[in-house]
C-alpha cells in the first residue's frame, strides 16, 4: 500500500484525513512545523518536523520516508502558506519515490475572479498552475462549504466555529439572497473517507467533487426549526447589501471577532454569500466522488442537525 504524508495533518480537515486514511490501513505520516510528541502518541501517527522555505530538505524528507502521495490540508491564510505549499510541490516532483499530490483546494470551483475578491485564494490556483507542469499526479478536491459549522460543538469535528448564514446555537439567520439557490454541503469526516478511497485508484481526474448533501439556505432553516422545535429569526440580505461588504449580524458573531475582526468577517460573508447566492456552491454532479465510491453514505443535512440539536 502507498506510504502518505498528510501536510497540515495535526487538525482541521488535515486530522480527519488521517484518521480516515489509518483507519484504511495506510502508513501515514504527517508533515508539521514543529514536534509534537504528545499528539503523535496520542493518535499513532509519526509527527515530522519540515522546514517549508528549504525545497531540498523537504524533498529529502520525502525521499527518506519513501512517501508515494503527498495530501496539503495547508490552511491559505497568506503568502508564506502558498508559498509553502508551492515549495511543498516543487519537492515532491523533485522526490524519486512521490508520483501523487492532492493539494488544498477544498471548497468550490475556483477561478480567478473568486481571488480577486478574495486574494488568499491565489495560493490555490496558483498550487493547481504549478501541478499541470509538474509532472506528477495530481486531483483538485471540492467540497462545497463544510457541514460541521453547523454541528458544533456536538458533531465530533477538528473545525472552529465560523458562523455563516445560520446560526444554529441562537435560533437566527442570515439568509443571503433568496435563499433558494441550492449549496452543496459535505461534513469533513466524509470529505477524508472519499480522499481515502482515492488512494488506490489506478488514475485520478483533474478534479474530484464531492457532495454530502445539497439543501437552499430556506430548507436549511426549516429542517432547523423542526430539529429545534423552535421558530428562527429570519433576515434576507438582498444582492444590494452584499455588495456593500455587509450581512446582517448574527448573535454568534460576536465572539467570533478577536479571531476575525468583525469589518474582515463582514466582507468575508457578504463575498460568500454573494457567490452563494450565485449558485457557485452548487456544484455539478456528473462524475462526483459519491458516484464512484457508492459504498461510502455521506451525510445528510438532516443527519447532522439531528446528531448536534434534537433533544
Amino acid at each position: 500500500m502507498a506510504i502518505i504524508a498528510v501536510s497540515g495533518g495535526t487538525g482541521k480537515l488535515g486530522r480527519a484525513i488521517v484518521e480516515a486514511l489509518k483507519s484504511t490501513g495506510y502508513q501515514v505520516k504527517i508533515l508539521a512545523r514543529s514536534a509534537n510528541a504528545e499528539l503523535s502518541k496520542e493518535i499513532d501517527v509519526p509527527i515530522i518536523p519540515v522546514d517549508y522555505a528549504n525545497v531540498d530538505s523537504l524533498t529529502a524528507v520525502l525521499e527518506e520516508n519513501k512517501i508515494n502521495v503527498a495530501i496539503s490540508t495547508i490552511l491559505l491564510t497568506g503568502e508564506a502558506q502558498s508559498t509553502a505549499q508551492l515549495n511543498l510541490i516543487e519537492a515532491a516532483t523533485r522526490s524519486y519515490t512521490t508520483k501523487r499530490f492532492i493539494p488544498s483546494d477544498f471548497g468550490i470551483i475556483y477561478t480567478e475572479a473568486h481571488a480577486q475578491l478574495i486574494p488568499i485564494l491565489k495560493g490555490k490556483l496558483a498550487a493547481a498552475e504549478k501541478l499541470r507542469s509538474s509532472g506528477l499526479e495530481y486531483t483538485l478536491v471540492s467540497t462545497g462549504f463544510f457541514m460541521d459549522y453547523y454541528g458544533l460543538p456536538k458533531v465530533k469535528s477538528y473545525l472552529q466555529p465560523f458562523i455563516f448564514a445560520v446560526d444554529m446555537c441562537s435560533s437566527a439567520a442570515a439568509i443571503p439572497g433568496s435563499g433558494n439557490t441550492p449549496v452543496a454541503f459535505t461534513h469533513t469526516f466524509d470529505v477524508a473517507k472519499f480522499v481515502a478511497a482515492l488512494m488506490d485508484q489506478e488514475s485520478w481526474p483533474e478534479r474530484s467533487i464531492v457532495v454530502g448533501d445539497k439543501k437552499t439556505w430556506n430548507e436549511v432553516v426549516a429542517i432547523a426549526e423542526e430539529v429545534k422545535g423552535t421558530k428562527f429569526n429570519v433576515t434576507y440580505d438582498n444582492e444590494e447589501k452584499l455588495k456593500t461588504f455587509q450581512v446582517t449580524e448574527l448573535p454568534s458573531h460576536t465572539p467570533l471577532y478577536p479571531f476575525y475582526p468583525k469589518v474582515q468577517l463582514q466582507y468575508f460573508l457578504a463575498v460568500y454569500g454573494r457567490w452563494a447566492d450565485a449558485g457557485h456552491f452548487d456544484l455539478p454532479e456528473k462524475d462526483t466522488l459519491n458516484a464512484r465510491f457508492p459504498q461510502i453514505r455521506a451525510m445528510s443535512m438532516t443527519e447532522l442537525l439531528e446528531q448536534g440539536w434534537k433533544t
